[in-house]
């Protein structure tokens, strides 16, 4: 079965931001010692985890080629960004681009064999 290029590009992304957003929030980029850098990974930690989440259903929906893994991870995306608006930037495209694939996946793909 034929996979999906908008997915893989999602899942690149989302990767990389979550590996980058980890090291930084949860211990490369913050200097454990200061009360504020503690209050603000735990105020990130919901949208870190639904971002995580989102990119597991990503690639799921990628290596399996199956519609409802694409479209349950724009869910968590949109669902990311409204746990932290203030970085909804950086899952913007992959919410989009899961939802584009969804649509554009067959309806065949939705199918369990």
């Amino acid at each position: 079965m034929k996979k999906s290029k908008l997915l893989l590009v999602a899942l690149i992304l989302g990767a990389l931001y979550v590996f980058y957003s980890a090291w930084y929030w949860l211990g490369g980029g913050v200097d454990s010692s200061n009360a504020g850098a503690a209050i603000a990974t735990v105020l990130v930690a919901p949208h870190l985890f639904c971002t995580a989440m989102a990119v597991l259903f990503n690639a799921l929906g990628y290596f399996m080629a199956r519609r409802a893994f694409a479209l349950t991870a724009g869910i968590l995306y949109a669902v990311a960004m409204v746990l932290f608006p203030v970085y909804f930037f950086f899952v913007l495209i992959q919410m989009i681009l899961c939802f584009v694939a969804f649509a554009k996946m067959s309806k065949a793909s939705s199918v369990t064999a």
